[in-house]
Protein backbone atom coordinates (compact mmCIF):
# COMPACT_ATOMS: atom_id res chain seq x y z
CA UNK A 1 0.00 0.00 0.00
CA UNK A 2 1.48 3.56 -0.63
CA UNK A 3 2.74 5.73 1.62
CA UNK A 4 0.06 8.58 -0.24
CA UNK A 5 -2.85 6.70 0.91
CA UNK A 6 -1.85 5.74 4.53
CA UNK A 7 -0.78 9.70 4.72
CA UNK A 8 -4.40 10.63 3.41
CA UNK A 9 -6.08 8.27 6.01
CA UNK A 10 -4.14 10.30 8.68
CA UNK A 11 -4.95 13.59 7.34
CA UNK A 12 -9.00 12.15 7.37
CA UNK A 13 -8.76 10.93 10.86
CA UNK A 14 -7.49 14.22 12.15
CA UNK A 15 -10.42 16.21 10.19
CA UNK A 16 -12.68 14.12 12.10
CA UNK A 17 -10.91 15.23 15.54
CA UNK A 18 -11.27 18.95 14.49
CA UNK A 19 -15.19 17.94 13.58
CA UNK A 20 -15.64 16.89 17.22
CA UNK A 21 -13.68 19.61 18.89
CA UNK A 22 -16.08 22.35 16.56
CA UNK A 23 -18.99 20.71 18.17
CA UNK A 24 -17.94 19.99 21.67
CA UNK A 25 -16.21 23.74 22.89
CA UNK A 26 -18.72 25.58 22.01
CA UNK A 27 -19.12 27.95 24.75
CA UNK A 28 -16.04 26.92 26.46
CA UNK A 29 -14.53 28.72 29.01
CA UNK A 30 -11.40 28.66 31.73
CA UNK A 31 -13.96 25.87 33.32
CA UNK A 32 -14.32 23.70 30.62
CA UNK A 33 -10.67 23.64 29.53
CA UNK A 34 -9.77 22.44 33.37
CA UNK A 35 -12.43 19.82 34.49
CA UNK A 36 -15.05 20.47 32.11
CA UNK A 37 -17.47 22.22 33.68
CA UNK A 38 -17.92 19.01 35.93
CA UNK A 39 -20.50 17.54 33.98
CA UNK A 40 -19.01 14.93 31.89
CA UNK A 41 -21.15 11.34 31.21
CA UNK A 42 -19.22 8.56 33.74
CA UNK A 43 -19.52 5.84 30.63
CA UNK A 44 -17.63 8.02 28.42
CA UNK A 45 -14.47 9.29 31.07
CA UNK A 46 -14.13 5.41 31.85
CA UNK A 47 -14.03 4.47 28.11
CA UNK A 48 -12.61 7.30 26.62
CA UNK A 49 -9.60 6.45 29.89
CA UNK A 50 -8.85 3.35 28.41
CA UNK A 51 -7.51 4.58 25.71
CA UNK A 52 -5.39 7.16 28.00
CA UNK A 53 -4.07 4.29 30.08
CA UNK A 54 -3.58 2.19 27.24
CA UNK A 55 -1.85 4.97 24.63
CA UNK A 56 0.87 4.18 21.80
CA UNK A 57 2.87 1.82 24.45
CA UNK A 58 0.43 -0.48 25.06
CA UNK A 59 -0.41 -0.89 21.14
CA UNK A 60 3.07 -1.21 20.20
CA UNK A 61 5.33 -1.93 23.06
CA UNK A 62 2.94 -3.94 25.12
CA UNK A 63 2.52 -6.88 22.20
CA UNK A 64 6.55 -6.28 21.46
CA UNK A 65 7.63 -7.27 24.31
CA UNK A 66 6.04 -10.96 24.50
CA UNK A 67 9.24 -12.21 22.78
CA UNK A 68 11.74 -10.92 25.02
CA UNK A 69 9.25 -11.67 28.57
CA UNK A 70 6.33 -13.28 27.47
CA UNK A 71 3.36 -13.01 29.71
CA UNK A 72 5.28 -11.35 32.86
CA UNK A 73 3.48 -7.97 31.98
CA UNK A 74 0.19 -9.72 33.21
CA UNK A 75 1.84 -9.49 36.51
CA UNK A 76 1.90 -5.78 36.93
CA UNK A 77 -1.76 -5.73 35.19
CA UNK A 78 -2.70 -7.49 38.34
CA UNK A 79 -1.28 -4.68 40.37
CA UNK A 80 -2.82 -2.30 38.44
CA UNK A 81 -6.24 -3.34 39.12
CA UNK A 82 -5.17 -3.24 42.89
CA UNK A 83 -4.60 0.11 42.51
CA UNK A 84 -7.79 1.35 40.48
CA UNK A 85 -9.78 0.03 43.37
CA UNK A 86 -7.32 2.17 46.09
CA UNK A 87 -8.01 5.03 43.84
CA UNK A 88 -11.98 4.80 43.65
CA UNK A 89 -12.41 4.28 47.60
CA UNK A 90 -9.20 6.20 48.76
CA UNK A 91 -8.34 9.35 46.93
CA UNK A 92 -11.42 9.90 45.05
CA UNK A 93 -13.38 10.82 48.18
CA UNK A 94 -11.09 13.15 49.12
CA UNK A 95 -10.89 14.96 46.21
CA UNK A 96 -14.56 15.38 45.79
CA UNK A 97 -14.81 16.36 49.38
CA UNK A 98 -12.69 18.94 49.30
CA UNK A 99 -14.03 20.05 45.68
CA UNK A 100 -10.24 20.25 43.71
CA UNK A 101 -9.76 21.57 40.55
CA UNK A 102 -6.24 20.57 40.90
CA UNK A 103 -5.82 17.86 43.19
CA UNK A 104 -2.08 18.83 44.48
CA UNK A 105 -4.20 21.92 45.80
CA UNK A 106 -4.95 19.08 48.45
CA UNK A 107 -1.20 19.45 49.90
CA UNK A 108 -1.44 23.35 50.34
CA UNK A 109 -4.18 22.40 52.30
CA UNK A 110 -2.66 19.76 53.99
CA UNK A 111 0.89 20.64 54.30
CA UNK A 112 1.49 24.45 53.23
CA UNK A 113 2.62 26.35 50.11
CA UNK A 114 5.98 25.05 49.58
CA UNK A 115 5.08 21.45 49.54
CA UNK A 116 1.70 22.09 46.81
CA UNK A 117 4.07 23.44 44.48
CA UNK A 118 6.47 20.97 44.92
CA UNK A 119 3.90 18.47 44.21
CA UNK A 120 3.09 20.19 41.16
CA UNK A 121 6.48 20.27 39.94
CA UNK A 122 6.81 16.71 39.90
CA UNK A 123 3.74 15.92 37.94
CA UNK A 124 5.11 18.26 35.72
CA UNK A 125 8.10 16.65 35.29
CA UNK A 126 6.78 13.20 35.43
CA UNK A 127 3.96 13.88 32.68
CA UNK A 128 6.02 15.84 30.51
CA UNK A 129 8.94 13.10 29.80
CA UNK A 130 6.16 10.35 30.31
CA UNK A 131 4.02 11.79 27.36
CA UNK A 132 6.67 13.07 25.30
CA UNK A 133 8.22 9.38 25.30
CA UNK A 134 5.09 7.20 24.52
CA UNK A 135 4.50 10.32 21.44
CA UNK A 136 8.86 9.96 20.26
CA UNK A 137 6.96 5.97 20.29
CA UNK A 138 4.16 6.58 17.95
CA UNK A 139 5.86 9.36 15.98
CA UNK A 140 9.07 7.28 14.80
CA UNK A 141 6.60 4.15 13.49
CA UNK A 142 4.59 6.92 11.78
CA UNK A 143 7.90 7.95 10.31
CA UNK A 144 9.27 4.70 9.14
CA UNK A 145 6.18 3.86 7.76
CA UNK A 146 4.73 6.54 5.85
CA UNK A 147 7.03 10.11 6.63
CA UNK A 148 10.04 8.88 5.53
CA UNK A 149 8.62 8.11 2.06
CA UNK A 150 8.12 11.87 1.36
CA UNK A 151 11.69 12.63 2.70
CA UNK A 152 9.95 14.83 5.69
CA UNK A 153 12.85 15.22 8.35
CA UNK A 154 11.65 13.46 12.06
CA UNK A 155 11.20 17.08 13.66
CA UNK A 156 9.26 18.34 10.84
CA UNK A 157 7.25 15.15 11.33
CA UNK A 158 6.60 15.77 15.32
CA UNK A 159 5.93 19.44 14.45
CA UNK A 160 3.10 18.65 12.24
CA UNK A 161 1.64 16.39 14.58
CA UNK A 162 1.63 18.56 17.54
CA UNK A 163 0.32 21.48 15.77
CA UNK A 164 -2.63 19.07 15.02
CA UNK A 165 -3.23 18.52 18.59
CA UNK A 166 -3.31 22.15 19.34
CA UNK A 167 -5.73 22.63 16.71
CA UNK A 168 -8.08 20.43 18.48
CA UNK A 169 -7.34 21.11 22.02
CA UNK A 170 -6.77 24.88 22.24
CA UNK A 171 -10.32 25.90 23.44
CA UNK A 172 -12.32 22.57 24.44
CA UNK A 173 -9.89 20.86 26.79
CA UNK A 174 -11.05 18.50 29.33
CA UNK A 175 -14.61 18.88 27.60
CA UNK A 176 -13.38 18.17 23.96
CA UNK A 177 -11.00 15.74 25.10
CA UNK A 178 -13.83 13.08 27.06
CA UNK A 179 -15.25 12.81 23.57
CA UNK A 180 -12.29 12.64 21.20
CA UNK A 181 -10.74 10.21 23.98
CA UNK A 182 -13.67 8.24 23.66
CA UNK A 183 -13.92 8.06 19.54
CA UNK A 184 -9.90 7.35 19.79
CA UNK A 185 -10.59 4.25 22.19
CA UNK A 186 -12.63 2.92 19.77
CA UNK A 187 -9.93 3.10 16.87
CA UNK A 188 -7.32 1.16 18.83
CA UNK A 189 -9.61 -1.47 20.46
CA UNK A 190 -10.90 -2.17 16.46
CA UNK A 191 -7.10 -2.42 15.66
CA UNK A 192 -6.61 -4.75 18.52
CA UNK A 193 -9.41 -7.24 17.98
CA UNK A 194 -8.49 -7.03 13.72
CA UNK A 195 -5.46 -7.98 14.55
CA UNK A 196 -6.35 -10.89 16.61
CA UNK A 197 -8.78 -12.15 14.29
CA UNK A 198 -7.02 -12.02 11.06
CA UNK A 199 -3.69 -14.04 12.72
CA UNK A 200 -6.48 -16.67 13.74
CA UNK A 201 -8.51 -16.76 10.40
CA UNK A 202 -4.68 -16.76 8.43
CA UNK A 203 -3.10 -19.31 10.45
CA UNK A 204 -6.19 -21.63 10.37
CA UNK A 205 -6.26 -21.96 14.29
CA UNK A 206 -8.70 -21.60 17.07
CA UNK A 207 -7.89 -19.52 20.18
CA UNK A 208 -7.43 -22.99 22.07
CA UNK A 209 -5.04 -23.82 19.37
CA UNK A 210 -3.10 -20.44 19.66
CA UNK A 211 -2.68 -20.55 23.33
CA UNK A 212 -1.57 -24.57 22.90
CA UNK A 213 1.35 -23.04 20.56
CA UNK A 214 2.40 -20.02 22.53
CA UNK A 215 2.69 -22.33 25.44
CA UNK A 216 4.98 -25.23 23.15
CA UNK A 217 7.60 -21.66 22.29
CA UNK A 218 7.13 -20.45 26.13
CA UNK A 219 5.51 -17.31 24.47
CA UNK A 220 2.62 -17.21 27.44
CA UNK A 221 4.47 -17.51 31.01
CA UNK A 222 2.92 -15.25 33.31
CA UNK A 223 4.33 -15.49 36.41
CA UNK A 224 8.24 -15.95 37.60
CA UNK A 225 9.23 -17.18 40.63
CA UNK A 226 13.29 -16.54 41.06
CA UNK A 227 13.04 -13.87 44.21
CA UNK A 228 16.39 -12.31 42.36
CA UNK A 229 14.65 -11.58 39.26
CA UNK A 230 13.10 -8.52 37.97
CA UNK A 231 10.17 -10.35 36.86
CA UNK A 232 10.12 -11.69 40.44
CA UNK A 233 5.68 -12.24 41.19
CA UNK A 234 5.43 -10.26 44.10
CA UNK A 235 7.54 -6.93 43.11
CA UNK A 236 5.89 -7.06 39.93
CA UNK A 237 2.16 -6.97 41.38
CA UNK A 238 3.61 -3.83 44.02
CA UNK A 239 5.20 -2.52 41.66
CA UNK A 240 2.15 -2.40 39.56
CA UNK A 241 -0.30 -0.72 42.68
CA UNK A 242 2.09 1.35 43.14
CA UNK A 243 2.42 3.01 39.32
CA UNK A 244 -1.07 2.86 39.71
CA UNK A 245 -2.03 4.76 42.25
CA UNK A 246 1.16 7.57 41.00
CA UNK A 247 0.71 7.41 37.73
CA UNK A 248 -3.24 7.48 37.50
CA UNK A 249 -4.33 8.54 41.12
CA UNK A 250 -1.49 11.07 41.71
CA UNK A 251 -1.80 12.27 38.28
CA UNK A 252 -3.83 15.51 36.96
CA UNK A 253 -3.92 14.00 33.54
CA UNK A 254 -5.74 11.48 34.59
CA UNK A 255 -7.84 12.61 37.54
CA UNK A 256 -9.01 15.89 36.09
CA UNK A 257 -11.06 13.98 33.38
CA UNK A 258 -12.69 11.20 37.07
CA UNK A 259 -13.68 14.60 38.98
CA UNK A 260 -14.48 16.33 36.25
CA UNK A 261 -17.80 13.72 36.28
CA UNK A 262 -20.87 15.49 37.90
CA UNK A 263 -20.83 13.28 41.03
CA UNK A 264 -18.55 11.15 43.52
CA UNK A 265 -20.75 7.68 43.15
CA UNK A 266 -20.48 7.86 39.23
CA UNK A 267 -16.32 9.04 39.32
CA UNK A 268 -15.99 5.92 41.04
CA UNK A 269 -18.27 3.70 38.93
CA UNK A 270 -15.73 4.89 36.23
CA UNK A 271 -12.53 3.88 38.19
CA UNK A 272 -13.74 0.37 38.92
CA UNK A 273 -15.13 -0.31 35.35
CA UNK A 274 -11.41 1.18 34.20
CA UNK A 275 -9.88 -1.59 36.89
CA UNK A 276 -11.97 -4.57 35.49
CA UNK A 277 -11.57 -3.59 31.53
CA UNK A 278 -8.04 -3.14 31.77
CA UNK A 279 -7.53 -6.51 32.73
CA UNK A 280 -9.27 -7.50 29.76
CA UNK A 281 -8.00 -5.30 27.26
CA UNK A 282 -3.97 -5.60 28.61
CA UNK A 283 -4.51 -9.56 28.64
CA UNK A 284 -5.77 -9.39 24.79
CA UNK A 285 -2.94 -7.22 23.81
CA UNK A 286 -0.35 -9.93 25.29
CA UNK A 287 -2.27 -12.42 23.70
CA UNK A 288 -2.42 -10.73 20.11
CA UNK A 289 1.69 -10.13 20.96
CA UNK A 290 2.00 -14.14 21.29
CA UNK A 291 0.40 -14.37 18.00
CA UNK A 292 2.41 -11.64 16.45
CA UNK A 293 5.52 -13.50 16.95
CA UNK A 294 3.59 -16.63 15.56
CA UNK A 295 2.67 -15.04 12.42
CA UNK A 296 6.21 -13.64 11.88
CA UNK A 297 7.47 -17.02 11.70
CA UNK A 298 4.91 -18.27 8.93
CA UNK A 299 5.86 -15.34 7.14
CA UNK A 300 9.83 -15.71 7.53
CA UNK A 301 10.41 -14.49 10.38
CA UNK A 302 12.48 -16.70 13.51
CA UNK A 303 13.89 -16.12 16.61
CA UNK A 304 17.83 -16.18 16.90
CA UNK A 305 20.24 -15.82 19.77
CA UNK A 306 22.88 -13.16 19.46
CA UNK A 307 25.47 -12.21 21.85
CA UNK A 308 25.31 -8.39 23.15
CA UNK A 309 28.38 -7.24 24.82
CA UNK A 310 29.23 -10.77 26.32
CA UNK A 311 25.34 -11.40 27.02
CA UNK A 312 23.50 -14.05 25.75
CA UNK A 313 20.17 -12.32 24.11
CA UNK A 314 17.70 -13.47 21.87
CA UNK A 315 16.20 -11.52 18.91
CA UNK A 316 13.45 -12.02 16.15
CA UNK A 317 15.32 -11.76 12.73
CA UNK A 318 12.60 -10.75 9.84
CA UNK A 319 13.37 -9.01 6.16
CA UNK A 320 16.66 -9.51 7.60
CA UNK A 321 16.01 -7.21 10.17
CA UNK A 322 15.98 -7.71 14.02
CA UNK A 323 12.31 -6.22 15.21
CA UNK A 324 12.02 -7.74 18.56
CA UNK A 325 9.77 -5.15 20.48
CA UNK A 326 8.43 -2.24 19.18
CA UNK A 327 9.11 -3.10 15.94
CA UNK A 328 7.04 -6.36 15.01
CA UNK A 329 3.78 -4.82 14.89
CA UNK A 330 3.88 -2.30 12.23
CA UNK A 331 6.57 -4.49 10.54
CA UNK A 332 3.77 -7.00 10.28
CA UNK A 333 1.10 -4.62 9.94
CA UNK A 334 2.57 -2.43 6.74
CA UNK A 335 4.47 -5.45 5.23
CA UNK A 336 2.60 -9.24 5.48
CA UNK A 337 -1.04 -8.56 5.97
CA UNK A 338 -4.09 -6.84 3.34
CA UNK A 339 -4.58 -3.65 3.02
CA UNK A 340 -7.14 -3.53 4.84
CA UNK A 341 -5.57 -4.51 8.15
CA UNK A 342 -2.56 -2.01 7.08
CA UNK A 343 -5.15 1.16 7.54
CA UNK A 344 -7.26 -0.33 10.07
CA UNK A 345 -3.24 -0.64 11.87
CA UNK A 346 -2.79 2.79 11.39
CA UNK A 347 -6.14 4.26 12.75
CA UNK A 348 -5.26 2.62 15.62
CA UNK A 349 -1.78 3.54 15.99
CA UNK A 350 -2.95 7.46 15.12
CA UNK A 351 -5.66 6.50 18.39
CA UNK A 352 -3.14 5.50 20.92
CA UNK A 353 -0.84 8.59 19.71
CA UNK A 354 -3.16 11.51 20.24
CA UNK A 355 -4.78 10.27 24.20
CA UNK A 356 -1.32 9.97 25.37
CA UNK A 357 -0.39 14.00 23.94
CA UNK A 358 -3.67 15.57 24.05
CA UNK A 359 -4.85 15.09 27.43
CA UNK A 360 -1.41 15.35 28.83
CA UNK A 361 -0.62 18.70 27.36
CA UNK A 362 -4.38 19.80 28.53
CA UNK A 363 -3.62 18.65 32.20
CA UNK A 364 0.14 19.83 32.01
CA UNK A 365 -1.61 23.26 31.11
CA UNK A 366 -3.87 23.20 33.73
CA UNK A 367 -1.40 22.35 36.46
CA UNK A 368 1.32 25.07 35.47
CA UNK A 369 -1.82 27.71 35.55
CA UNK A 370 -3.40 26.87 38.27
CA UNK A 371 -1.07 25.44 40.77
CA UNK A 372 2.25 26.98 40.07
CA UNK A 373 1.25 30.46 38.61
CA UNK A 374 -1.50 30.39 40.74
CA UNK A 375 -4.15 32.01 37.73
CA UNK A 376 -7.10 31.37 40.06
CA UNK A 377 -5.62 32.91 43.48
CA UNK A 378 -5.07 36.36 41.46
CA UNK A 379 -7.95 38.35 41.67
CA UNK A 380 -6.50 41.18 39.37
CA UNK A 381 -6.39 39.04 36.39
CA UNK A 382 -9.82 38.89 34.00
CA UNK A 383 -10.85 35.76 32.85
CA UNK A 384 -10.05 37.30 29.59
CA UNK A 385 -6.59 37.67 30.85
CA UNK A 386 -6.60 34.21 32.11
CA UNK A 387 -7.60 32.80 29.14
CA UNK A 388 -4.76 34.61 27.37
CA UNK A 389 -2.37 33.17 29.55
CA UNK A 390 -3.67 29.70 29.75
CA UNK A 391 -3.63 29.55 25.64
CA UNK A 392 0.33 30.96 25.82
CA UNK A 393 1.14 28.14 28.36
CA UNK A 394 -0.32 25.69 26.42
CA UNK A 395 1.74 26.78 23.25
CA UNK A 396 4.63 27.00 25.48
CA UNK A 397 3.92 23.17 26.41
CA UNK A 398 3.93 22.44 22.81
CA UNK A 399 7.51 23.75 22.38
CA UNK A 400 8.83 21.59 25.12
CA UNK A 401 6.87 18.28 23.82
CA UNK A 402 8.90 19.00 20.87
CA UNK A 403 12.09 19.26 22.37
CA UNK A 404 11.87 16.28 24.70
CA UNK A 405 10.75 13.96 21.81
CA UNK A 406 14.10 14.72 20.16
CA UNK A 407 16.03 13.96 22.62
CA UNK A 408 14.28 10.62 22.68
CA UNK A 409 14.82 10.02 18.94
CA UNK A 410 18.75 10.93 19.63
CA UNK A 411 18.71 8.54 22.53
CA UNK A 412 16.51 5.92 20.97
CA UNK A 413 15.22 2.66 22.35
CA UNK A 414 14.18 -0.59 21.98
CA UNK A 415 11.28 -0.76 24.53
CA UNK A 416 10.04 2.60 25.68
CA UNK A 417 7.38 0.81 28.05
CA UNK A 418 10.64 0.07 29.92
CA UNK A 419 11.73 3.72 29.04
CA UNK A 420 8.73 4.57 30.54
CA UNK A 421 8.12 2.76 33.79
CA UNK A 422 11.61 3.78 34.78
CA UNK A 423 10.76 7.18 34.61
CA UNK A 424 8.12 7.04 36.61
CA UNK A 425 9.84 5.39 39.51
CA UNK A 426 12.03 8.09 39.65
CA UNK A 427 9.45 11.09 39.08
CA UNK A 428 6.42 9.46 40.68
CA UNK A 429 7.97 8.09 43.90
CA UNK A 430 8.15 11.26 45.75
CA UNK A 431 4.27 12.66 45.10
CA UNK A 432 3.41 9.23 46.56
CA UNK A 433 4.97 9.36 49.49
CA UNK A 434 3.78 12.91 49.61
CA UNK A 435 0.67 12.07 49.53
CA UNK A 436 0.59 8.87 51.44
CA UNK A 437 2.06 10.92 54.17
CA UNK A 438 -0.68 13.18 54.20
CA UNK A 439 -3.08 10.88 54.24
CA UNK A 440 -2.29 8.53 56.82
CA UNK A 441 -0.14 10.30 58.91
CA UNK A 442 -1.37 12.84 61.98
CA UNK A 443 1.58 14.75 61.28
CA UNK A 444 2.41 18.44 59.19
CA UNK A 445 6.27 18.48 57.85
CA UNK A 446 8.39 21.94 57.84
CA UNK A 447 6.93 23.18 54.36
CA UNK A 448 10.33 24.83 53.69
CA UNK A 449 12.13 21.87 53.77
CA UNK A 450 9.63 19.42 51.46
CA UNK A 451 11.09 20.44 48.31
CA UNK A 452 14.89 19.16 49.80
CA UNK A 453 13.22 15.75 50.77
CA UNK A 454 11.03 15.46 47.24
CA UNK A 455 13.98 15.90 45.33
CA UNK A 456 16.92 13.77 47.63
CA UNK A 457 14.50 11.33 47.26
CA UNK A 458 14.90 10.15 43.64
CA UNK A 459 18.62 10.82 43.90
CA UNK A 460 19.61 8.47 46.70
CA UNK A 461 17.17 6.17 44.83
CA UNK A 462 19.21 6.11 41.91
CA UNK A 463 22.66 5.38 43.66
CA UNK A 464 21.03 2.52 45.82
CA UNK A 465 19.30 1.32 41.99
CA UNK A 466 22.88 1.24 40.52
CA UNK A 467 24.98 -0.15 43.88
CA UNK A 468 22.65 -3.18 43.34
CA UNK A 469 21.95 -3.37 39.83
CA UNK A 470 25.54 -2.87 38.86
CA UNK A 471 27.84 -3.44 42.07
CA UNK A 472 25.69 -6.14 43.37
CA UNK A 473 25.54 -4.98 46.44
CA UNK A 474 22.58 -7.56 47.45
CA UNK A 475 24.14 -10.52 45.83
CA UNK A 476 22.42 -11.03 42.69
CA UNK A 477 19.02 -9.51 43.77
CA UNK A 478 18.04 -6.90 40.97
CA UNK A 479 15.73 -4.07 41.69
CA UNK A 480 12.90 -3.25 38.90
CA UNK A 481 9.79 -1.51 38.42
CA UNK A 482 9.70 -1.65 43.10
CA UNK A 483 12.01 1.23 42.48
CA UNK A 484 9.27 3.27 42.62
CA UNK A 485 8.28 1.78 46.38
CA UNK A 486 11.81 2.62 47.67
CA UNK A 487 11.29 6.14 46.14
CA UNK A 488 8.50 6.95 47.79
CA UNK A 489 9.32 5.09 51.49
CA UNK A 490 12.90 7.48 51.08
CA UNK A 491 10.02 10.89 50.21
CA UNK A 492 7.98 9.31 53.30
CA UNK A 493 10.63 8.66 55.90
CA UNK A 494 12.48 12.14 55.52
CA UNK A 495 8.73 13.73 55.84
CA UNK A 496 8.19 11.97 59.05
CA UNK A 497 11.68 13.48 60.41
CA UNK A 498 11.17 16.82 59.16
CA UNK A 499 7.62 17.13 60.93
CA UNK A 500 5.65 17.29 63.88
CA UNK A 501 2.32 15.93 65.50
CA UNK A 502 -0.51 17.93 65.31
CA UNK A 503 -4.05 17.64 67.47
CA UNK A 504 -6.91 15.88 65.45
CA UNK A 505 -8.85 18.68 64.82
CA UNK A 506 -6.23 20.25 63.03
CA UNK A 507 -6.22 17.94 60.37
CA UNK A 508 -10.25 17.40 60.19
CA UNK A 509 -10.65 19.71 57.39
CA UNK A 510 -8.05 18.03 55.16
CA UNK A 511 -7.13 15.04 56.10
CA UNK A 512 -9.41 11.32 55.35
CA UNK A 513 -8.63 10.44 58.67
Amino acid sequence: MSAGFLFSVVIAYFILLLVVALKTSKGSDNESFFIGNRKSNWMLVAFGMIGTSLSGVTFVSVPGAVGMNSFAYMQIVFGYFIGYLLIAFVLLPLYYRLKLTSIYSYLKTRMGMMSYKTGAWFFIISRLLGATARLYLVVVILQTTILDSFGIPFWVSTLFILIMIILYTFEGGVKTIVWTDTLQTTGMLTGLIAGIIFILHNMGISVTESLDMLRSQQLSRVFHTDMNSTLFWPKQILAGMFITLSMTGLDQEMMQKSISVTNLRDSKKNMVSLAFIMLVVIGLFLYMGGLLYLYGQTVGGAFTEVVNNGVPAKTFMLDGKNVMGDSIFPQLAVHHMPHALSIIFIIALISALFPSADGAMTALTSSFCIDIAGINRNPTMTDKEKKRFRQRVHLTFALLFLLFVMVFYWIGSRSIIDVILKIAGYTYGPLLGLFAFGIFVKRRPVDKLVPIICFAAPIISFVIDEGVNKMNWLGGYKIGLELIIINAALAFIGLFFISKKVDAHELEQDSVL
